[in-house]
């Protein structure tokens, strides 16, 4: 009999955040899990290999194995350039001190 591995794949939407528990078998990859799991259908449009998965946090390809007790994140694309962000607070808050 196959060994199981519980695991979790997880994706903020806009509104809510969606963590789905599965058990699969040992020797899945990161990909064929988040397959799995169905959060594809639960979020038309999502793309992971585009905009990258991670395992708690760290980036991870989708050919990663995973590992009992995994979280595998999925990650939504990048809105605002942090960079960009603070020069405009840095340039706001000058404007509001002169």
């Amino acid at each position: 009999m196959p060994e199981k591995l519980r695991i979790e794949v997880a994706h903020g939407g806009e509104q809510d955040v969606v963590v789905i528990r599965l058990d699969v078998e040992k020797g899945t990859t990161v990909n064929q899990a988040i397959e799995q799991s169905g959060i594809l259908a639960r979020f038309p449009g999502l793309e992971p290999e585009q905009n990258g998965v991670g395992i708690f946090a760290r980036r991870v390809t989708p050919d990663t194995l995973v590992s009992h007790g995994d979280r595998i994140e999925i990650y939504r694309p990048i809105r605002a350039d942090a960079k960009e962000v603070r020069r405009r607070r840095a340039s706001r808050q000058r404007r509001d001190q002169d």
